[in-house]
């Protein structure tokens, strides 16, 4: 009975991370459906039924669909994520920031942590208070107004609760990340899309029923996405092994070192972060340009669509740059390289120090580039099929991307946990012994 309460033991505190997880993700789902005030939902439902394939169908799939309620979570997440960028980016420009991130710790992790919070609050404002003109500029196609009373009172109303709700977004993520299992953003995002699948379905289903497409061309699609997702999956999962080799030394009487292990290095070393970011930035400016009937404003909205192909090739750009860009954050060729050197380990052929961090860096940058072009691959060309043949923004490769990085992610997660807690019982079972 005791062994077996020490094996339930690990799996009680995973099982409650994992139901925090739920109910968080849960209470977020429950806030899209709730709308702000001075909004007619029979015309909101009919005004974005005319924007499907547009911009605003692009950004309603990272909100989950609280855009097209234009719930309390319309923004959703994606201030959030503009505020990291910027701060990111800050971090090569700004020396002082630079210095947060690295020189000062935790305690400067939670300066940048604060700073980035303000900043998705000032984003929020700014596209809270867009969306509310946007709203009252618009009428739908039935000729009903979206807006039951326009004016000052309703945009400021609407952007209070927009930013309340993506701050609230917000800390639902950083709970999840800090009481659940897995990174709460990107769970928010996954979600989002998950709950949009069925209704992509039905919607095909019509299509299909209807006529406007054929059934040899959605079950050639169907095994397109299959075909798609096994990609990923093999890709995500694919890396390159550098052999480090460990000298011996002999300390006392015992020799120590002599092994031989690898280090591992992965073809897309920043997951999902690229597409994110990359249509982060190119919503922003796509939805600013949205809130003003002037002509060259009209026309910039009509280069972004996610169709264009300035749209495409401004967003393949970006997922190389934000490839490259976090790869550099968060792998460091230098102190990889210094401590092989500290701890007597060498890359066969190659002399310890710079050379190694050469190495690294070359083969480094030949990955990121290959991943890359993966991603790029990955997220255009389903975008020009959807375009092609009216296919949901659900079944595209950015967001099936998405579902299996987030997924492999939370696995993974899981899979550290419960091989966490078996060494830590493995550890408290033998000092039991010892004493």
């Amino acid at each position: 009975m005791a062994s077996g309460a020490e094996k339930l033991a690990p799996s009680s505190e995973l099982l409650t991370k994992i139901m925090w997880t739920f109910f968080l993700l849960v209470c977020y789902r429950v806030g899209v459906y709730v709308p702000v005030p001075g909004v007619d939902i029979v015309a909101l439902a009919d005004f974005f039924s005319s924007l499907q394939g547009s911009i605003f169908g692009l950004l309603n799939m990272f909100s989950g669909g609280a855009l097209t309620n234009v719930s309390v979570f319309a923004l959703g997440i994606m201030p959030y994520i503009s505020a990291s960028i910027v701060m990111q980016l800050l971090q090569v420009v700004s020396t002082d920031v630079k210095r947060l991130a690295k020189e000062e710790g935790q305690a400067g992790k939670r300066k940048i942590t604060q700073y980035t919070r303000y900043l998705t609050v000032l984003i929020s404002i700014v596209q809270g208070f867009g969306i509310a003109a946007f709203l009252e500029s618009m009428p739908s196609p039935g000729g009903l107004s979206v807006v039951l009373s326009p004016g000052w009172e309703f945009r400021i109303v609407t952007m209070i609760t927009l930013t309340t709700g993506t701050v609230l977004v917000m800390w639902l993520g950083e709970q999840i990340t800090a009481r659940g299992i897995g990174n709460g953003i990107s769970l928010i995002i996954f979600s989002g899309i998950v709950v949009g699948i069925p209704g992509a379905i039905g919607q095909t289903y019509q299509q299909i029923a209807a006529g406007a497409m054929n059934i040899v061309v959605a079950l050639l699609l169907l095994v397109f996405m299959a075909a798609v997702l096994i990609g990923i999956v093999f890709m995500e999962r694919a890396q390159r092994r550098i052999p480090i080799h460990y000298a011996k030394r002999q300390m006392g009487r015992k020799m120590y070192g002599g092994q031989s292990t690898h280090l591992p290095l992965r073809i897309n070393t920043a997951g999902v972060i690229p597409p994110i970011f990359a249509q982060s930035l190119l919503l922003f400016p796509a939805t600013i340009g949205s809130f003003s009937s002037a002509p060259w404003l009209e026309n910039i909205v009509a280069q972004f669509q996610p169709t264009s192909i300035v749209y495409n090739i401004v967003f393949i750009g970006l997922i190389f740059f934000f490839c490259f860009f976090y790869t550099a954050i968060i792998f460091d060729p230098k102190d990889i390289a210094e401590n092989l050197k500290k701890a007597g380990g060498f890359v066969p052929g190659i002399r310890p120090g710079d050379k190694t961090r050469e190495y690294i860096d070359i083969v480094l940058s030949r990955l990121t580039l290959w991943g890359g072009a993966y991603i790029a691959i990955i997220s255009v060309i389903p975008m020009l099929l959807m375009a092609q043949f009216n296919v949901p923004f659900y079944f595209g490769g950015t967001s099936l991307l998405i579902l299996v990085g987030v997924a492999i992610d939370f696995m993974g997660q899981v899979e550290s946990h419960m091989i966490s807690r078996q060494y830590d019982s493995l550890v408290d079972k033998n000092r039991t012994k010892g004493r």
